[in-house]
């Protein structure tokens, strides 16, 4: 972009108020004044707020930082300073952001623009929405990928709302965000109301299919086959430059986080020594988008299983003191490592895993991505999913180009997909990685490996690709009890037919017999 043309956006937004100076709204703070903006910064926590100002005044930035400890006082900073003013909300999702908008709404004008960049759910953010067009004002469901750290550099944006809001303010989003390797910024109005926090939701159920797919391969690899933290890392590193893995984000943080250390009595010892094998996030509720993705899809009918598996995992990790209980109650046998196995055989143990996790990421994207799909013709909101896919190619956690290569190529094409493995490029690369799937599944089973994800994915590509299901008996059976009816094998009209009730009922107990 040249710099006639930042100087310009600069000019239409010379100030923007952030509300929220934790880690992610410091960096975005940091990041619009270097782009040249006057940056207004409001937070709960006042020594938040003094963090970033003195900040500000050790290090030259383009732009300014000013910190408010008065919420008044911080969005009258941004009155005559553009045409609108400008918002970027970076809190937590739920009732601060409605606290926050009630104590701003009486000094908000028409026309004013409020960015929402928290992980938000998709209903609250309709009905603020509805709240502020009654006065005229625009608020915009942005999600933000890339944490902490690219919300300093750039991260990926998804942003839903007014087509005409969003026109006004996607100049300054284009040179906010990251760039992928075309140097396209990775951001795009992804259609109205809260389609943009939605997309955002299902982007961090994909995240949490991959992240477990991951650390389970990670614990094969090091429990499984007694691959040290280097050995790990040097592998990982090797599927991250070449093959169908390529240019993945988890893959390539994964490399530098097993290498490494920090000294300890003057020993150095591996950081990753000291994590506890505990994620929080979702029993305490600071982390709200997994469980809303995986309630998401089953009231949208879309199965989601290696996504939930995973999610299923952080929540049993989370409560360690319950899950030490139960370890002694159940006494079961531990991860073993895979004996008497040649180099060799080593070998082709690795390349299966890595198989089979592209296979567990390729899904996960699929099931995502046909989530949006049902959503989007639910509510009307035409979401483009090839953009979906365009903006999570750079500063996202779920960048994987290997994986985008193969689905873009899909989705640019005029044909609509509601399932992509209905494609043939994307039913290839499942159906080719199927057996080393399996094989890895099975050789994780013998030696007591943890696999939720990896497994779960086995098994929902058996179910949603077999042709004679155990169902069959299942249905029997709530017919039996429930007369709920059924179809009947090979009747047109009724095989494979509408989802829809069965028009037979058979009186298998006569009531009252």
């Amino acid at each position: 972009m040249s710099t006639l043309c930042k100087d310009r956006i600069v000019e239409q937004w010379p100030q923007i108020g952030i509300v929220g100076a934790g880690s992610m709204g410091t960096q975005m703070a940091i990041a619009f004044s270097e782009l040249g903006l006057h940056v207004s910064i409001w937070d709960v926590n006042k020594n938040n707020v003094d963090s970033i100002v003195e900040w500000s005044r050790n290090h030259k930035v383009t732009g300014r930082i000013a910190g408010y400890h008065d919420i008044n006082n911080f969005v009258q900073s941004l009155e005559g300073k553009g045409k609108n003013k400008l918002f970027l909300f970076s809190i937590t999702h739920g009732d601060p952001a409605e606290s926050i908008l009630s104590m701003i709404k009486e000094n908000l004008s028409k026309g004013d623009i409020i960015l929402d960049g928290g992980n938000e759910h998709y209903r609250r953010t309709q009905r603020r929405q509805y709240e502020c067009a009654k006065l005229g004002v625009h608020w915009i469901g942005m999600g933000v990928s890339g944490g902490y750290q690219a919300a300093r550099r750039g991260p990926s944006l998804s942003p839903g709302g007014d087509k005409k809001a969003l026109e006004m303010v996607m100049p300054l989003l284009e040179l906010y965000a990251a760039k992928d390797l075309h140097g396209k910024p990775c951001v795009a109005r992804i259609g109205p109301n809260a389609s943009g926090h939605y997309v955002k939701m299902v982007h961090n159920g994909i995240e949490g299919g991959m992240l477990s797919a991951l650390a389970e391969a990670w614990a094969f690899l090091h429990d499984g086959l007694g691959y040290d933290y280097e050995a790990i890392a040097d592998t990982f590193d090797r599927w991250n430059t070449h093959g169908e893995l390529r240019g993945n984000y988890l893959l390539e943080i994964a490399v530098d986080m097993l290498r490494t250390k920090r000294s300890v009595g003057g020993i150095d010892q591996y950081v990753l020594d000291e994590v506890l094998d505990k994620v929080v996030q979702d029993d305490d509720d600071t982390e709200g988008t997994p469980h809303w993705a995986i309630e998401e899809s089953a009231s949208r009918h879309i199965a989601t299983p290696t996504l939930a598996a995973a999610h299923y995992l952080r929540v049993a990790s989370g409560n360690r003191a319950e899950r030490l209980v139960t370890a002694e109650m159940l006494q079961l046998k531990e991860p073993s490592v895979v004996q008497d196995i040649s180099e060799k055989g080593k070998e082709v143990l690795v390349d299966d895993l890595h198989d089979a996790l592209y296979c567990t990421f390729l899904t996960s994207f699929c099931q995502g991505l046909e989530m949006i799909k049902r959503a989007s013709d639910d509510e009307k909101w035409n979401i483009d999913l090839a953009q979906c896919l365009r903006i999570w190619r750079g500063g996202c956690i779920i960048r994987s180009d290997g994986i985008a290569d193969i689905l873009e190529s899909v989705l640019s094409s005029e044909k609509t997909w509601e399932n992509l493995k209905h494609a043939e490029a994307v039913a290839h690369e499942l159906s080719r990685t199927y057996r080393p799937l399996k094989a890895t599944v099975v050789q994780g089973c013998l030696h007591d490996q943890y696999m939720p994800a990896i497994s779960a994915n086995l098994e929902y590509l058996k179910y949603v690709g077999g042709k004679k299901l155990p169902t069959k008996f299942m249905e029997g059976q709530m017919d039996f009890f429930g007369s709920h009816g059924y179809n009947k094998p090979g009747v047109s009209g009724e095989d494979p037919g509408p989802v829809a009730k069965g028009p037979h009922h058979h009186e298998w107990r006569p009531a009252g017999a």
